[in-house]
């Protein structure tokens, strides 16, 4: 039996980033970056209008107010996406809309709400004085041409998207997303859409991978439910090398009908079997045909917790992320919590954050390894380190969030 450290060293050091590929800007959202963005304009392309009003000369407006306007000849209108085609001179205005060009003459603009029309329009009444340069958004004031806007090793926001989108980038170059192989094992399992008959059980493990895969990044491909033989086992886990990381459930621990780990011997290379952990100690990894292997246990939340510590690493290393863990904080256990003082504990819970900023924690329920419940009413797991039995309300401890992003960025 190794520690958590051990097997989390073990799974990560051979693992590289994969290769890359171009997606559509949208695509790469989530996505690491594999090469450098540059803008190919200056952003803004023009000097334009913050805001719907009046394009004018400021020096025409000294001592303008509701009491006193200034009236000024309109001499053309300019909507977005128009050019303005008259430069403004000495007590003229434009009416221009937001984003549109400024033209020339206009140093300054009036926003609408200080004006009125005259004349059908032909006229502004300008309540209002204005500084040079108000309201105006200068040519390259966010971005230059030539600019790198986005770097290599950068994880696709929301706003990424739309930074490339304004300079220009419609199919960025990112790393690939892995495909992970989901294997399922054991005679009791039944498909989600059947009604499980005696000793039979829904098949919730593929699905709770399968989510877990895309909440990482990655691709999950579902394969059959490998029965409880040598062979048939086999003829599934051989398919390894057809992706970039396959990883089974149950099947792992000394049951006469836990075959995982023996076929893993068989036809691959195993680096370890148990961790020193709970939930989940028979954790099993290894490679077959050179493809990263994990067999996880059996128990729902102890499949799951074994991903959010070993799998979920590794999918996002093979992404190009830099960040592989997700968010840790100090907790305050909001009541006793007792445990075998062997082995390391993740145990299921919620944090609630208190007014003067610290977090309280307690178990979210159950703490079976069967139980999916209290995972679903879980915010982090609770870590309480092997040497110690007892942990008293009011004590410190510390926590992994999995209600969180991993903030690579």
């Amino acid at each position: 039996m190794i520690s958590v450290e051990e097997a989390r060293e073990k799974v990560l050091s051979g693992i590289t980033v994969l290769g890359t590929e171009r997606v559509s800007t949208l695509e790469s959202i989530g996505r690491v970056l594999a090469s450098d963005i540059v803008s190919d304009i200056d952003v803004a392309p023009f000097d334009n209008s913050a805001m719907d009003g009046y394009a004018v000369r400021a020096g025409d407006l000294a001592g303008a107010s509701e009491l006193t306007p200034v009236r000024l000849r309109v001499v053309e209108h300019v909507p977005a996406g128009a050019f303005p085609t008259i430069a403004v001179g000495p007590g003229e205005a434009t009416r221009i809309m937001t984003g549109a060009p400024v033209p020339e003459g206009a140093d300054a603009v009036v926003m609408v709400e200080r004006t009125a029309e005259e004349d059908e329009g032909a006229v502004a009444v300008i309540m209002a004085t204005v500084r040079a340069g108000e309201n105006i958004r200068r040519k390259a004031e966010d971005v230059r041409s030539g600019e790198v806007v986005l770097s290599a090793g950068e994880v696709v926001s929301a706003a990424a998207v739309g930074l490339m989108a304004a300079v220009g980038c419609a199919m960025p170059l990112v790393y690939r997303r892995p495909r992970v192989a989901i294997v399922a094992t054991g005679d009791e399992l039944v498909a989600i859409d059947e009604y499980p008959g005696p000793g039979k059980i829904r098949n919730s493990n593929s699905y709770s991978l399968a989510a877990q895969v895309l909440d990482a990044g990655g691709e999950p491909i579902v394969l059959e439910v490998a029965r409880d033989t040598v062979e048939h086992t086999t003829s599934i886990l051989t398919r390894a090398p057809e992706f970039d990381l396959m990883v089974s459930t149950g099947g792992v621990s000394m049951g006469d009908y836990d075959v995982v780990k023996d076929v893993l011997e068989q036809i691959g290379k195993m680096d370890f079997w148990k961790v020193a952990m709970r939930p989940g100690a028979p954790q099993t990894h290894g490679t077959i045909g050179g493809t990263p292997f994990f067999g996880l246990p059996g128990n729902p939340t102890s499949t799951m917790v074994g991903f959010e510590l070993f799998v979920r690493p590794v999918i996002l290393k093979m992404q190009g992320h830099s960040a592989l863990d997700r968010p840790r904080h100090a907790v305050t256990l909001a009541h006793d919590v007792k445990k075998k003082p062997d082995r390391r504990y993740f145990l299921r819970a919620t944090a609630t954050l208190q007014a003067d900023g610290t977090y309280i924690a307690a178990l979210s329920g159950a703490q079976s390894s069967a139980m999916l419940s209290s995972m679903h009413r879980a915010n982090c797991l609770l870590i309480l380190p092997e040497g110690e039995s007892f942990f008293p309300q009011g004590a410190l401890a510390e926590c992994v969030r999995i209600d969180r992003k991993e903030g690579s960025e």
